[in-house]
């Protein structure tokens, strides 16, 4: 699968305010643009800070129906946009949206290996062929180093549901980014794991994932996600954007048929 993303977040712009904010903090829209037989779909989602307030917006439209339908169901555990059931809706740029089905505990700090500095991930010499082997990447161009993380673990709430039990997140000390999570099934078993293969953006200044992976441990299948080596474009962070870009109404004209 082939995805354009287009963000706004709204909360880093310089003239922003807690009350310009109006409990938007970011707008964000997937067109898928391969394979054939589903170029054109349009996932567009208005992110709200306090979800306990207003739960996430989100859209979608079909190019064959030509219509834009509301999206209740892009978060939790509910499949992933076009994901072969890899991963769930809050676990896209590591994890996503409301926290209030878990019980959340901040376990400390400690040193461990993590994805940092993958700039051979982000290198257009490197060829997806190259890259993504059977069952894993190719371990001879990730790269890890001994970070200082914090550890914050999570455990479902009795009476809540979602497919993973307990989740366990690794947040880069520097940045805050999560660059690995480790996802237990409802026996308790270790399930998936991700990898936030991260890079410094320096025209922004910014440290974001360049390839994010989830793991199946039950199967030996991963996913993913973020791949552009091959890609004619990667991050344009120049591209000036307003809310005004982001409303259902839109979507329409993004359509290709």
């Amino acid at each position: 699968m082939k995805f354009k993303d287009d963000f706004l977040l709204k909360y880093s712009l310089p003239e922003q305010t807690s009350q310009a904010l109006d409990n938007i903090i970011g707008y964000f829209i997937q067109e898928t643009t391969a394979p054939a037989r589903y170029v054109g779909e349009i996932l567009l989602v208005h992110e709200t800070l306090d979800q306990s307030k207003d739960r996430r917006k989100a859209w979608v439209y079909n190019p064959g129906q030509r219509r834009v339908r509301r999206a209740p169901d892009v978060a939790f555990d509910n499949p992933g946009t076009n994901s072969d059931n890899l991963r769930t809706s809050d676990q896209y740029d590591m994890y996503n949206g409301s926290p209030e089905r878990y019980d959340w505990k901040l376990i400390g700090k400690k040193e461990i290996y993590v994805p940092y500095n993958s700039y051979k991930l982000n290198s257009g010499a490197v060829k997806y062929r190259d890259l993504l082997l059977k069952s894993h990447i190719n371990q001879d161009l990730a790269r890890y180093e001994l970070h200082r993380v914090w550890v914050v673990d999570s455990t479902l709430k009795p009476g809540m549901s979602h497919l993973y039990s307990r989740r366990t997140l690794y947040v880069d000390e520097d940045s805050w980014q999560i660059l690995a999570v480790d996802c237990y099934d409802r026996r308790g078993q270790l399930y998936r794991v991700q990898e936030g293969h991260v890079i410094n953006y320096y025209e922004v200044p910014n440290l974001w994932t360049t390839l994010e992976l989830v793991m199946d441990l039950s199967n030996g299948r991963y996913l993913a996600l973020g791949l552009q080596t091959e890609e004619p474009h990667s991050y344009d962070f120049s591209v000036k954007r307003t809310p005004a870009d982001y409303q259902p109404n839109a979507l329409q004209l993004r359509g290709v048929r």
